[in-house]
Formats: structure tokens, sequence, C-alpha cells
């Protein structure tokens, strides 16, 4: 990844965990005493990426199926499937890190692995850590990450996940 696009995205994470401890967020993970509640899960079809390279023919709708899991208010496991940019089908795992909310929205990143991208890593798994910001109602929520662009091999974009539940 060039620096210009490094660094940016390095402050970012710098900034909030900053402000994380600040607030003196707990980042203990959850003890697994806890019941699974499926009600609590998240269900989303899918992304919708405003590429930055709108020259490249790349594909903006990426229809899938994902889910996302609510440990506490910090931590969220994720995974799913969907077709990516590239017209290839990817699989995604992750962990959300989300130990940052201001007015209403929740900030962090997630932490995982992408697969189906042809030019990196032929296709195979890849580690990714991508900052997000998400948007929570009872029902109703929107993730928002930035991907950024790694050259010749990822292509960057606004990244926007609606996401429902049946609570």
């Amino acid at each position: 990844m060039r620096r210009s696009r490094l660094l940016p995205a390095l402050g970012c994470a710098l900034a909030l965990c900053a402000t994380a401890r600040a607030q003196s967020v707990d980042f203990s993970l959850p003890t697994l005493d806890q019941p699974f509640d499926v009600r609590k899960t998240w269900i989303n079809l899918g992304f919708y990426s405003a590429h930055f390279d709108r020259d490249k023919g790349l594909e903006d709708k990426n229809p899938g199926l994902g889910v996302e899991y609510p440990l506490n208010d910090i931590y969220r496991v994720t995974l799913g499937t969907f077709h990516n940019s590239d017209r290839r089908q990817s699989h995604y795992l992750g962990l959300y890190v989300l130990p940052v909310e201001l007015y209403g929205v929740r900030l962090g990143a997630v932490v995982g692995g992408f697969d189906g991208y042809p030019n990196y890593r032929n296709g195979n798994w890849f580690p990714a850590l991508v900052p997000i910001a998400a948007v929570e109602g009872k029902n109703w929520g929107l993730n928002v990450a930035y991907v950024p662009t790694i050259r010749n091999r990822l292509y960057g974009a606004l990244s926007f996940q609606l996401k429902h539940r049946f609570e």
C-alpha cells in the first residue's frame, strides 16, 4: 500500500484509540456465558461500493448474504459472501472493533480476511483492516467502510452495507 494511502488510515486508527482511551472504553472480550440470541443477528444482502476509480468498469452493486453478531457493545463477529467489484465471488470473515461512539455513530474497524479478488494473491485469502462507521436503530442499520486502494491489486471505494435484524 502506498504511504499516501496508509498514513490517513493509520492516523484514523490512532485517533480512534486515543478517543476510546479518553472515554475509558473497556476493550476486554466478552465472556461466553451469555446465551446466543438469534434476534441480535444483523443480516445484510451485500454492499454498494462507490469506487474511487470510476473509469475502471468496476461493479458497484455487490449482492450477497452476510451476518453480523454483536458479542458486546464493542465487538461483533461477521461472515458472508458477495459478488465483488471484479465480478467474482468473495467470502469474508472478521471481527468488528467499534470502541468509539459519536452522536450515535459507532467508529472503529473490521479486522479479518477476504478472498476472491483475482489481482490480489490470485484470489486467495488475504488479511484486511478496514475503517468503518456504523449507524444502528432497533431493526435497521448501515455500515460505511473505507476500502483503501492497493495499487494493481484492489480498487478503493466507500462501501455501504444496509443491514436488518428481526428483534
